[in-house]
């Protein structure tokens, strides 16, 4: 349960603090948020970035999210999300973007579903590549490094971070054949993507777009993807990536939940 009257990043953590956890994929849908505050996917803001954020907004009245998901880590040794969402604004507007968590407060009651891992832990630190603070994952055995990404495998799940310019399907499945899985559920992820370009032919000509999942997995070694993805004005898109054409901009946060030899 998402407590009101207190920040979204106090909401969404403290209960997976409670549960001992080290990090987590959350999502959750119809939370009343008032104050809100976010930011949009936005053009380079010097040449230090190839992508960045507009001004933060901040909607009067209480805005109504349509789908969240977040990425729970840990942010200067401070429990911390990475939260992307759809939402319904007072005006009646359906926008979507990066929600600021720690300005932002829950309005009403409301409840949220989290899968997460007390042996995996993901933490800030600066990005080289991308001149970006990001969370970056590490277990508290030694971690791997993919050709698409690092993550670290419990056995039981499996998180991820991919790296720019990947193809966010191509590398899911490398990931996965690399530790030995066959058959997984994508669980709450979310990130950035340059545009976006779907099954049915509809693309976002954006230098960068901020993404969630509504729907992952792989079957057989085989990803495929139905993402919410926000546009550089704010706009929300949804519908399956079409394998190969789907480069991560700046980073995804990729949660997975092994299902073996499940038949889905």
């Amino acid at each position: 349960m998402l407590q009101p009257g207190v920040t979204l990043n106090e909401a969404v953590t403290a209960p997976l603090l409670a549960a001992g956890w080290q990090c987590g994929a959350v999502t959750f849908k119809g939370t009343d948020l008032n104050p809100f505050r976010y930011v949009m996917p936005g053009p380079a803001d010097d040449a230090n970035h190839v992508a960045y954020f507009t001004e933060p907004r901040a909607p009067g009245g209480t805005t109504r999210i349509e789908q969240a998901n977040a990425t729970f880590g840990w942010a200067d040794g401070k429990p911390f999300i990475h939260c992307h969402a759809a939402w319904f604004e007072p005006d009646g507007g359906r926008r979507g973007g990066h929600i600021l968590p720690l300005e932002t407060i829950v309005a009403a009651p409301g409840e949220a579903t989290a899968w997460g891992f007390r042996d995996v832990r993901i933490a800030t630190s600066l990005d080289p590549e991308t001149n970006f603070t990001l969370f970056q994952p590490s277990g508290f055995q030694p971690w791997g490094f993919q050709p698409s990404g690092a993550g670290q495998s419990t056995g039981e799940g499996l998180v991820a971070r991919i790296k720019p310019n990947e193809d966010i399907i191509t590398s899911m499945e490398t990931i996965a054949r690399d530790y030995g899985i066959c058959n997984a559920i994508v669980r709450g992820s979310l990130g950035s993507l340059i545009g976006a370009c779907f099954k049915d032919g509809k693309r976002v000509a954006d230098l960068a777009t901020e993404v969630l999942v509504r729907e992952g997995y792989i079957r057989d070694g085989r990803a495929c993807l139905d993402l919410l993805v926000v546009d550089m004005r704010g706009q929300v898109h949804a519908g399956w990536l079409q394998r190969g054409e789907n480069a991560v901009c700046i980073t995804f946060d990729l949660i997975m939940e092994d299902q073996g030899s499940t038949t889905f």
